[in-house]
């Protein structure tokens, strides 16, 4: 299984498509923070928008996402003629559907929703990721196709509305994040997206390290592995992933620790051993740190 993937599996993903938005005119949508294990994106399908959180103003196109792992409370705003309008929500059985109040056609379309995950490997892999993450999917030629394809899918599954929409929608919002988290085209994020480490000898690190996170990792081994000399590779490894070799090490066996802590019968030593540690209590100090509970309480 390649790296994306097994990460997706660990974070014991969820995805819901909570509206569609079709704005016209001069319009501010404000969005509440969500909940503790949720993750709030937005995706452009067709227009221009831009997204407020906090003192930072993201300009969104056709073929952008914005995910936002803080879960921090933000603003959808569109320019257009006229005065400044609301929005109004019109409830459906799978989702949402907002517009703005009183104004012409739509010129965004526009699908925000969240993602669900586990206070374990969930929790610390999108804590690992840049907070905004806003990649843009529709600049290189086999995103933009697959973009292409997935927006027909889902404006159509949403304008059809019946029985099973939101399973559907849901499986297409979890094959979006995805299309992020393998695109090394971020916009205004820093630091880089390490999951789609543009260097292929970072890369191949990265997925050493996921696929045996108990091995016995040393700089030494790793730069052997990336086939370049120990300072190269550390400075190159925090080039592309925006963390030190230690930290990523850490959080790696973090999140095999507890998926093997939630999915098996085995004891915190034995655990602690597989993911590399000698010591039982060097172990708990470092998943407490971490997920912020000691193993035997997760």
């Amino acid at each position: 299984m390649d790296a994306v993937s097994r990460l997706l599996d660990l974070a014991r993903l969820g995805a819901n498509v909570d509206k569609r938005c079709l704005l016209g005119g001069t319009t501010r949508m404000d969005v509440e923070g969500y909940r503790e294990l949720q993750a709030p994106f937005h995706a452009v399908l067709e227009g221009e928008c831009q997204l407020v959180v906090g003192t930072r103003v993201l300009e969104m196109r056709q073929g952008d996402v914005v995910l936002l792992p803080g879960r921090a409370p933000h603003r959808i705003v569109t320019g257009g003629p006229g005065r400044l309008r609301g929005t109004i929500d019109t409830a459906g059985d799978a989702f949402v559907s907002t517009r703005s109040k009183g104004s012409g056609p739509a010129v965004v379309d526009l699908f925000c929703g969240h993602y669900t995950f586990d206070a374990g490997a969930g929790a610390v892999f999108f804590r690992s990721l840049p907070d905004p993450l806003h990649v843009s999917c529709g600049e290189s030629d086999g995103d933009a196709e697959m973009l292409a394809m997935l927006s027909t899918m889902m404006r159509a599954e949403a304008q059809r509305g019946t029985k099973g929409t939101a399973a559907i929608l849901s499986a297409l919002a979890t094959v979006l994040l995805t299309m992020v988290l393998r695109s090394a085209r971020t916009v205004t994020t820093t630091p880089a997206l390490w999951t789609a480490a543009a260097d292929p000898r970072i890369a191949t690190a990265i997925e050493s390290i996921l696929a045996t996170p108990g091995a016995d990792w040393t700089i030494e081994r790793l730069s052997r592995t990336a086939a370049m000399s120990r300072a190269t590779f550390l400075r190159h490894f925090s080039q592309e992933t925006g963390m030190t070799v230690g930290v990523f090490l850490v959080r790696a066996r973090m999140m095999a620790a507890a998926d093997l802590l939630s999915s098996t019968d085995a004891t915190v030593g034995a655990i602690a051993g597989q993911v590399g540690y000698q010591s039982e209590s060097a172990f708990s100090r470092a998943f407490r740190a971490e997920i912020g509970m000691t193993p035997a309480r997760f």
